[in-house]
């Protein structure tokens, strides 16, 4: 199993197991997380699934965006960070810990 702490805009911090191969948005969507929604559910057609993702976690996703991913950064509703990412394209790998933050809106 894989964990994703998701910190939301106000601090509260929610933990969930998630399933190696799945992404960090379907993990927060199937298990009701607050400040993802994932409206296009994971085709990269939308910012709704907007993170900030951790420091300590950022190399293990990575790094920066594609292309794709770069150009849909630019349509989200809170302004990006160097270390935004579409969840959708995060995928866990077995045994590691992801931290991500949730920014106040997505819509």
């Amino acid at each position: 199993m894989s964990t994703v702490v998701y910190t939301a805009a106000d601090g509260t911090r929610t933990v969930i197991e998630g399933r190696p191969g799945d992404s960090v948005m379907e993990t927060a969507v199937r298990n009701g997380v607050k400040g993802i929604v994932g409206e296009c559910g994971g085709s990269l057609s939308c910012a709704t699934c907007h993170v900030f993702v951790e420091p300590e976690t950022f190399a293990l996703v990575g790094g920066p965006s594609g292309p794709l991913e770069d150009d849909m950064l630019d349509g989200t509703a809170v302004e990006r960070q160097e270390t935004s990412r579409l969840s959708c394209q995060i995928r866990l790998e077995e045994g590691v810990e992801y931290h991500v933050r949730t920014p106040e809106a997505q819509i």
